[in-house]
């Protein structure tokens, strides 16, 4: 099997060197992976401490992040390399702040694992969530480097729980501790001979509970606002503007709205713009303007969504539409805010518990998404109540970083 894996894995970087001609984000994929060895080499010393942390893209670098502030400052004296497989989550956080080193993890050849970690000579690694790459845990495994997993999930239909699965079961040895999500998680681990686990939650729930800490404010966004009753719609497809334009055009002056797509590509906002009747204006636009005369704040930048949402009154959390399914509700949720959404929430724990709870309601069509919006808009209490349930959600729900935190050493 390990023979296989590898001719295929030779066979598919080939490959995408051709793909790669056609196609920008595949060209990022294989460009940014030339230059890796010579960053990693001109900024770690073979005297320097280091420890090594993976994720797969931007959602699992987020999900880490409490992890990796909190081990940055119980080790100060390390550096903290980051890697990630995905452009999408690289090119947003190639700067980030709380790493020494960010760079795209090279594809897990044999050459690639061994050399990566000659390099880097990481005393502790963590994979956020997922990517078990059956090369770099090998040799891994083999340097007796301590690894850990940090807020896993498991499903039963995975190779590892399959019968033909030995080959991905043997890679899952390299891991000093699982720290998993749920129950489902630690029984499938150990049903298939694993007992070093642990449920520890979601770190999610801690970078959100952070976030409550922070400055969040914003004045133009305070300007637009002017004390009047604020949608939110953030991370939105075009399945969800669709079903949004009609119910914006149609609301009372007196209710405004802020709209923070998925796609800021410049004709996926002009097309958003053209639909709405209502006056409406670009963040790009908002120099020297009088913001509180708008009805409705088209946000063609990103980066600040999250802050946006202090000010919302009600949040639309777009994907819901679409595969696999809605964006991130936690963080409308930290702040006290009733949630709306699609039907395509299935994948994401948090999203099944809040609607269960009555904090998030699904729509699924045009009319239930003006009754939603309707009912939240005239009952101020039905807003407040369901709010309160999901900012008391995700502080129920904190805590999983001090717990991994404490069962890990060097």
């Amino acid at each position: 099997m390990s023979f296989i894996y590898n001719f295929i894995l030779l066979f598919a970087s080939q490959l995408l060197k051709i793909l790669a001609l056609f196609s920008p984000k595949l060209n990022l994929f294989v460009q940014g992976r030339k230059s890796v060895f010579e960053i990693l080499k001109n900024n770690i010393q073979e005297f320097d401490k280091t420890i090594w942390f993976h994720a797969a893209s931007l959602g699992e670098y987020e999900q880490g992040l409490p992890v990796i502030e909190k081990v940055k400052q119980k080790y100060p004296n390390h550096k903290i390399i980051i890697t990630f497989f995905s452009p999408s989550g690289y090119e947003v956080r190639k700067n980030n702040t709380v790493a020494d080193v960010t760079v795209y993890l090279p594809l897990d050849t044999i050459s690639n694992a061994k050399q990566f970690l000659k390099v880097v000579h990481p005393e502790l690694v963590f994979f956020i969530k997922y990517e078990f790459w059956p090369n770099y845990l090998r040799e891994l495994r083999n340097q007796n480097i301590k690894t850990y997993l940090i807020s896993g999930v498991f499903r039963k239909n995975q190779a590892f729980f399959k019968w033909y699965g030995r080959f991905y079961r043997k890679a899952l040895k390299t891991f000093t501790y699982f720290f998993v999500q749920n129950e489902t998680s630690k029984k499938l681990l150990q049903s298939i001979g694993f007992e070093n686990v642990k449920i520890s939650g979601d770190t999610r729930f801690d970078r959100v509970v952070a976030i409550l800490e922070k400055d969040n404010t914003l004045d133009f966004i305070e300007q637009f606002k002017n004390n009047q009753t604020t949608i939110v719609i953030g991370s939105s497809w075009p399945k969800d503007e669709e079903l949004l334009v009609n119910f914006i055009n149609q609301a009372a002056d007196n209710v405004k709205f802020i709209i923070a797509p998925h796609n800021i590509k410049a004709e996926q906002i002009t097309n958003i713009k053209s639909q709405i009747t209502k006056s409406s204006v670009l963040f790009s636009e908002k120099s020297n303007i009088d913001l509180s005369s708008f009805n409705v704040f088209i946000i063609d930048t990103i980066g600040i969504l999250t802050k946006i949402y202090s000010y919302a009154d009600i949040a639309y959390v777009g994907g819901g539409f679409g595969n696999p399914g809605v964006h991130n509700v936690l963080e409308p949720a930290t702040f006290g805010i009733p949630i709306i959404m699609g039907p395509n929430y299935s994948h994401f724990a948090e999203a099944i518990a809040l609607v269960g709870l009555g904090g998030c309601i699904s729509i699924k069509d045009t009319n239930s998404l003006t009754e939603t919006f309707n009912l939240l808009l005239q009952n101020e209490d039905e807003r407040v109540e369901k709010g309160h349930i999901c900012s008391t959600f995700v502080q129920m729900n904190k805590g999983a970083t001090s717990h991994i935190l404490s069962n890990i050493k060097i």
